[in-house]
């Protein structure tokens, strides 16, 4: 729902919801700090606050971060995570660019355009199969997107002035919505990593290293795109797991699906829909889309109230 917030459809507290009190109901302790360090043969998990926990068992949900390799981008573009400030710094919105041609990218770019604002969106390539892919390329530009397909985001120097080959330009604001890449901690966790950084899982998303270790969502290495639908099935198996581990019997293993919903939404109340091969457009996707996130909401947020 965020760049429904950006765009102006949600207020913010409408696509929030309390951890604190969904942990409470569950009756899970909830430690508001983060993971600054982690050691899978120690079994052990040192917080931003000093503490240090021990585990028997440990799931990674931690997600991902933006890719900050390219030169500048760390110093002065924006990430869109973590979303709480990039929500913050775009009350006023001017002169912006967009770097990342992913669905958060072309999102957050339409929802700029809708709010008014100047938006240029850097593309080195479109993470969408072709169909979809001509189909969000085609919207952007009705929306009146400055896209610019197969421009790669070289550097960002002090201005914000984004580098893209021979091209300079200068911006209000730099969004950085470009792939994910790992958190740092996982490197030195002693889990068994895949080449970009991302935790290697078995069929039940354990560890292949470490199988006490779950890794769910953005942080682990799946040969699946990283999104929100996917994460949530994670959970679900998780959910089903962990009283498996506990009473040590069989695991049950994760089906990929690689034909999964995807609605994106458009700036206006409009979205575009995909699932394998089919995609459509239109006001009634956006609606669709709407009642989804609300029921999704709706459930969250009955589960954490009193």
């Amino acid at each position: 729902m965020l760049p429904g917030v950006v765009a102006g459809h949600y207020r913010r507290e409408e696509a929030e919801f309390d951890v604190a009190l969904l942990a409470e109901r569950a009756y899970a302790e909830f430690i508001p700090a983060t993971v600054e360090a982690l050691d899978a043969t120690a079994r052990t998990a040192t917080l931003s606050d000093g503490r240090q926990l021990s585990f028997d068992i440990a799931s990674l949900n931690a997600g991902s971060r933006t890719d900050d390799s390219v030169p500048g981008s760390r110093e002065h573009a924006l990430s869109v995570k973590p979303f709480e400030r990039l929500v913050g710094e775009l009350r006023q919105v001017s002169h912006v660019a967009v770097a990342g041609g992913g669905a958060g990218g072309a999102e957050l770019a339409m929802a700029l355009r809708h709010r008014g604002g100047e938006v240029t969106l850097y593309s080195e390539h479109m993470s969408f199969p072709p169909e979809l892919a001509k189909r969000v390329a085609r919207v952007l530009r009705r929306r009146r997107v400055d896209f610019r397909p197969g421009m790669r985001v070289d550097a960002v120097e002090p201005g914000p002035v984004v580098v893209a080959g021979a091209a300079r330009q200068q911006f209000d604001l730099v969004l950085w919505a470009t792939g994910a890449a790992p958190l740092p901690w996982l490197a030195a966790s002693g889990l068994a990593l895949d080449e970009r950084g991302f935790v290697r899982v078995d069929a039940s998303l354990r560890s292949v290293s470490h199988p006490e270790v779950f890794a769910l969502g953005d942080c682990a290495a799946l040969d699946e795109a990283k999104s929100g639908v996917h994460a949530v099935r994670h959970g679900m198996l998780l959910a089903q797991n962990l009283p498996h581990v506990v009473a040590g019997t069989p695991l049950a293993a994760y089906e990929p699906q690689p034909r999964a919903l995807l609605l994106l939404t458009c700036g206006a109340r409009y979205a575009i829909a995909a699932r394998g091969d089919w995609t459509a457009e239109g006001r009634w996707v956006w609606w669709w889309k709407n009642a989804i996130d609300r029921r999704w909401m709706r459930t969250l947020n009955a589960a954490g109230a009193r």
